[in-house]
């Protein structure tokens, strides 16, 4: 039976574009602790998604037109009756929905879940600016560097909420006796998340002869977009002659995805100066599936992998260090596996989604 009176929920995500990857998978963790809470997803066009409980869909944005789009809508649910919900925000939608108010809106009615923030003086004084006229809209974040930034331009309204996974009862089954099976590199193909440095791994596994099981996913990350770097890299990789390499262009639907994980090495050789306090889906993924990590110091990655021990850190992504770490977590990996996956089951506490569903329908 449907909560009596409850506030209809708006989320809007246009670059929800179909049932793959962490856009979905964060809006799916959060509706599936929503039970019967009314809510509406807003997604691109042709994105064919469907979500568990009281969920309506509506295809609405188009590429090319969606910030447009964007100011149109949150000019009409503002109006509406209900609570709105930027699922991935940023300083842009802070000023669509600025533009598109009639009148400072009241606290309660807008939230953003803003994952990371680069600052700099000129941003900070516009959200300053911003925060003077706007000062009752919600700003959500993952960690508190996020909140500090917003808190510090006068949004009074900034809360730290976990970035939301299934709840540990909705946890994958693990097979405590898993060996190693492959080195996998998951999620898109992007500069900042190391995917050079991965190629560079690659071509040391065949210079030397390895016979190393490497997988990975070479898929853009939003509409087919790469970054210059990440172009070179894989015509790079074309040209490497590694028969123990496997690779998936494309995105996967989540089963095949999760599949991925077992008996894996996971390598996140992501950059510093991003990930320096940024969460990583991946992250999250990995250890909720009992994959060890390899990673970088000075990320946030590196500092929960050794918190639990479920991985080894690399100081620098050079091959020959990353082969160093990837030997050694393959010598041990059922230890490496059992340590990993008591992290997941952790981080599936720490994030459980109904701490963000929590957040919004107070």
């Amino acid at each position: 039976m449907m909560r009596a009176m409850a506030t209809p929920l708006h989320i809007v995500e246009p670059t929800l574009a179909d049932s793959t990857g962490h856009c979905f998978s964060f809006l799916d963790s959060l509706c599936r602790v929503a039970g019967d809470y009314p809510i509406t997803v807003w997604c691109a066009r042709g994105s064919g998604v469907s979500f568990h409980g009281n969920v309506a869909v509506k295809e609405f944005f188009y590429r090319r037109i969606r910030r447009l789009q964007a100011w149109w809508l949150y000019r009409g649910l503002l109006q509406q009756p209900g609570r709105l919900f930027v699922s991935t925000a940023g300083r842009f939608d802070l000023i669509l929905l600025d533009l598109a108010s009639r009148h400072a809106i009241a606290p309660g009615k807008a939230f953003l879940y803003v994952h990371w923030f680069r600052a700099s003086p000129a941003k900070e004084r516009q959200l300053a600016r911003l925060a003077a006229r706007q000062p009752g809209i919600t700003i959500l974040a993952p960690t508190e560097s996020v909140c500090a930034v917003f808190r510090a331009a006068g949004f009074g309204h900034t809360r730290h909420v976990p970035y939301p996974i299934s709840p540990a009862t909705e946890a994958p089954t693990l097979d405590t006796s898993q060996t190693f099976r492959h080195v996998l590199f998951a999620g898109a193909a992007r500069r900042d998340k190391g995917f050079a440095e991965v190629v560079s791994f690659v071509d040391l596994l065949c210079k030397t002869n390895r016979n190393i099981p490497v997988s990975l996913q070479t898929s853009a990350q939003h509409y087919d977009k790469r970054d210059k770097s990440t172009a070179a890299s894989l015509a790079r990789l074309e040209a490497i002659a590694y028969p123990w390499l496997r690779r998936y262009p494309g995105t996967l639907p989540l089963a095949d995805y999760s599949a991925l994980f077992r008996g894996a090495i996971c390598l996140q050789l992501y950059s510093r100066s991003d990930f320096a306090d940024r969460i990583s889906g991946v992250t999250l993924d990995a250890l909720s599936h009992g994959s060890p990590i390899v990673t970088m110091a000075g990320t946030w990655m590196a500092r929960v992998v050794d918190e639990f021990g479920a991985g080894l850190v690399a100081e620098e992504p050079t091959p020959d260090a990353v082969l160093d770490a990837v030997t050694k977590l393959m010598t041990s990996y059922e230890h490496y596996h059992r340590r990993a996956s008591e992290a997941g089951r952790e981080l599936r506490k720490r994030n459980d989604a109904g701490k963000l569903f929590q957040a919004l329908t107070a």
